[in-house]
């Protein structure tokens, strides 16, 4: 084994650890809470409104089952596939970026809202679209030095294909040729 596979195989587990990180952090932000509002209930007065990620931004689940498809797109193509799989990481990773910050405040809450909670799932999405777009970009740039998978099976393709001598000498007599004039 070359000094180069350890090298190799580890951006691959790199790019697959972001990956896996990435979906796990944008899950667990689509849990907590990212919006509360008070609002008149008639009656009951005023209640306090709580809204997840999923229920805020719909994208957040669809963005990390992206992800963990991403980690088996990243083990399982190479070369140019594997670069577009990377690219549509990064923009869908941008994308999860997007989602974090869109519609952030910072003041005005209503009392009792989980502020904490709050900043906790977007910041929780922010870093698993960072993560996404780093994977993303990893996966782009790394393409022709990770390992594929099954790449240890396929034969080599300098290697020329030896022929049967029996099989030329059937192959000559079938064409009209005496295959022991020329011995």
């Amino acid at each position: 084994m070359s000094d180069e596979a350890p090298k190799r195989n580890r951006s691959l587990w790199l790019v697959s650890l972001l990956l896996l990180l990435s979906a796990a952090a944008l899950w667990g932000s689509s849990r907590l809470v990212w919006v509360a509002s008070a609002r008149d209930a008639g009656v009951r007065g005023i209640v306090l409104d709580q809204r997840t990620g999923a229920e805020e931004a719909s994208a957040v689940v669809p963005l990390a089952l992206l992800a963990l498809a991403g980690v088996a797109a990243m083990i399982a193509t190479g070369g140019w596939p594997r670069r577009v799989f990377g690219a549509v990481l990064a923009v869908a990773g941008l994308a999860a970026c997007w989602t974090a910050v869109n519609g952030v405040r910072f003041g005005g809450f209503p009392d009792g809202a989980p502020v904490a909670e709050i900043y906790a799932g977007r910041a929780l999405a922010l870093a698993g679209g960072i993560l996404m777009v780093a994977a993303g970009l990893a996966g782009f740039k790394g393409a022709g030095r990770m390992p594929r998978l099954g790449a240890r099976y396929s034969a080599p393709g300098a290697k020329r294909t030896v022929r049967d001598p029996d099989t030329e000498l059937w192959e000559s007599l079938s064409d009209g040729e005496d295959p022991t004039a020329s011995r």
